[in-house]
C-alpha cells in the first residue's frame, strides 16, 4: 500500500504543477445547521459529510474545476465524484462518494460511513475507491489547523480543510467570537488558474 501511495503521489507533485489558494470561512451558521439536522436525522451527520456537499453543488457551478488534465488535452467530468480521504494504520486510502451532487447529506453520510468502515475493515473494493473527480482531506479532527494537500490523481484540485476554531473577529468596532475554519486549495495548473480556483473556493 506504501508503495502505491509513494508512486501516486510522487507523480503527481513531479508532473502537476501545484499551487495553492488558502481562505479562512465563518462557520458558525455550518455549525449551527449541522446541530438541527442531526436533531432531526436518524444518520448523524459530520462536518466532513457537509463539505462534501457544500464541493458537490459548488463544483456544479464552476465545472471547469471538475476536470482532469488527460495527456495533452482536459477533461471536463460529467458527474460529480467527491474522493473523501482516510488515514488507516497501513496508509492514506480515498473512498468515492459517487454522484455526490445529486445526494442529500444524509445519504452522503451513511454512504461515507459505509465506505470508511470498508475501509477500515480493509473490504472496500477498488470501485468504490477510484472514479474521483475532485478530493477533500480533512484534518480537523485531528486538531489540524491548516495543512497543503497533494492532489490525488486524476483531479485537477484537492480542497485541505482544517479545524473550525473559536477567533476573536472585529465586527463594527468590536471584538467578538465566531467559529472559523482554514481551507486550502491545491491546484493543478495545467488545468485551473488563479482566479477560476478562487471563484471556486469563494463559492
Amino acid at each position: 500500500m506504501r508503495k502505491i501511495i509513494a508512486q501516486k503521489l510522487s507523480d503527481s507533485k513531479n508532473t502537476a504543477p501545484h499551487f495553492y489558494l488558502k481562505t479562512t470561512v465563518a462557520t458558525d451558521a455550518l455549525l449551527t445547521l449541522r446541530k438541527q439536522i442531526n436533531e432531526l436525522s436518524p444518520v448523524k451527520i459530520s462536518v466532513n459529510d457537509m463539505m462534501i456537499k457544500a464541493v458537490a453543488l459548488s463544483l456544479r457551478q464552476h465545472p471547469e474545476v471538475n476536470s482532469s488534465w488527460v495527456g495533452d488535452f482536459i477533461r471536463q467530468h460529467q458527474h460529480i465524484h467527491i474522493g473523501s480521504a482516510i488515514a488507516l494504520p497501513d496508509g492514506l486510502i480515498v473512498p468515492v462518494i459517487k454522484f455526490a451532487a445529486e445526494k442529500t447529506i444524509a445519504q452522503i453520510a451513511t454512504d461515507a460511513a459505509s465506505l470508511y468502515e470498508k475501509a477500515r475493515t480493509k473490504k472496500i473494493q477498488p470501485a468504490e475507491f477510484s472514479g474521483n473527480t475532485f478530493t477533500i482531506s480533512n484534518l480537523g479532527m485531528m486538531d489540524i489547523d491548516e495543512f497543503t494537500a497533494i492532489i490525488n490523481p486524476p483531479d485537477a484540485c484537492i480542497l485541505a480543510v482544517g479545524k473550525s476554531t473559536a477567533t476573536p473577529v472585529v465586527e463594527q468596532g468590536e471584538v467578538v467570537l465566531r467559529s472559523q475554519m482554514k481551507l486550502t486549495l491545491s491546484c493543478d495548473h495545467r488545468v485551473v488558474d488563479g482566479a477560476v480556483g478562487a471563484t471556486f473556493l469563494k463559492t
